[in-house]
């Protein structure tokens, strides 16, 4: 409203949960603390100040303008098609349900209230995953 950056109280009370997370993102973010350590770090102080995993080099938050054009960049420096960041959440639960992950579980994981949310909202099935489900049919019926 004012211009500025505020933090906001999460938008539900199933926001504010513990969400576990694959090894290989545990050892990004040690690797990610660790790098800050080096880098901002004095014996007795921890680094980032504010709390932020992720923040300027003062350890404020990152302005949502400036996340996005990292991320196009970063996008662009790999060749990786630039894919909006809340683009990300709709992968991560649309490759979840596609792996077969129960959609239960992915409610969960998104912080979704029930689970047809996850389902109607991130619950496309691929063509391929719609043969394989007849043809396991198909073979039981046999």
């Amino acid at each position: 409203m004012d211009g500025k950056l505020r933090e906001l109280p999460t938008k539900t009370r199933r926001s504010n949960r513990t969400v576990p997370l694959p090894p290989r993102a545990l050892y990004a973010l040690a690797e990610h603390h660790r790098r800050l350590q080096e880098r901002y770090g004095t014996p007795g102080r921890l680094w980032p100040p504010e709390g932020y995993v992720f923040g300027t080099r003062n350890g404020t938050p990152l302005e949502p303008r400036n996340l996005t054009r990292m991320w196009n960049e970063l996008c662009a420096d790999h060749g990786i098609r630039v894919v909006p960041l809340h683009g990300l959440r709709h992968t991560c639960v649309s490759l979840l349900l596609a792996l077969g992950v129960h959609p239960r579980i992915v409610m969960e994981v998104v912080g979704h209230s029930a689970m047809e949310m996850s389902m109607n909202v991130y619950g496309h099935v691929c063509l391929e995953a719609q043969r394989i489900a007849l043809d396991h049919l198909d073979e039981q019926l046999s």
